[in-house]
């Protein structure tokens, strides 16, 4: 039996994604922002505020349309699943654990930019959730499941430079645990 809510609020994920947006703006006006607000583990103790802050910027125009609009598809399938509460732990657990996997394992000058670990997060919770479910991934013309799509995501990404592949790998990582613990908790299977 499935058990989810048929009609989600969006409202969450729509203010998230405003955010993005104003802050997005705001750092095209003002480019320093992205290394006031970015992660950097160097200055960590310095700008602790980063830990939160580099979710909400985007170093370019592509970067935050392709997060975006994974945030509009893996929120709202998360949210329909799992409530908004629930979908908002994931989202900013995986980020946290995202820019902890990033401290860790990447060039202690380097910036982090970007909502991408808390959407792998999502990813990874909808892994678990939903491991059946396909989805359409622009330009495959047919239906993928959906881990394929989010695993082939991940070492896509990870072989580009620049792009923080140890970010999307914790948020993956948290993901996939809060998944496995949302479905015992709900005892379903789509």
């Amino acid at each position: 039996m499935r058990r989810y809510r048929t009609a989600p609020n969006l409202t969450p994920i729509w203010v998230l994604i405003a955010v993005n947006l104003i802050v997005y703006l705001v750092t095209l006006a003002d480019s320093s922002l992205i290394n006031s607000l970015g992660l950097q583990p160097s200055s960590l103790a310095d700008r602790p505020w980063t830990m939160v802050t580099n979710l909400f910027v985007h170093a370019s125009f592509g970067h935050i349309l392709f997060n975006m609009l994974a945030l509009l598809f893996f929120g709202g399938f998360t949210a329909r699943l799992v409530g908004e509460w629930n979908f908002l732990a994931v989202y900013f657990a995986g980020g946290m654990l995202g820019n902890i996997f990033y401290m860790i394992m990447a060039p202690s000058h380097a910036v982090a930019v970007g909502a991408s670990g808390a959407i792998f997060a999502l990813g990874g919770a909808l892994m678990a959730l939903a491991p059946k479910v396909k989805v359409i991934v622009f330009p495959v013309p047919a239906p993928l499941p959906l881990w394929i799509a989010v695993i082939g995501g991940f070492f896509i990404l990870m072989i580009i430079p620049n792009v923080a592949w140890q970010a999307h790998l914790g948020g993956l990582v948290l993901g996939l645990g809060a998944g496995e613990l949302l479905k015992r908790k709900r005892q379903w299977r789509l």
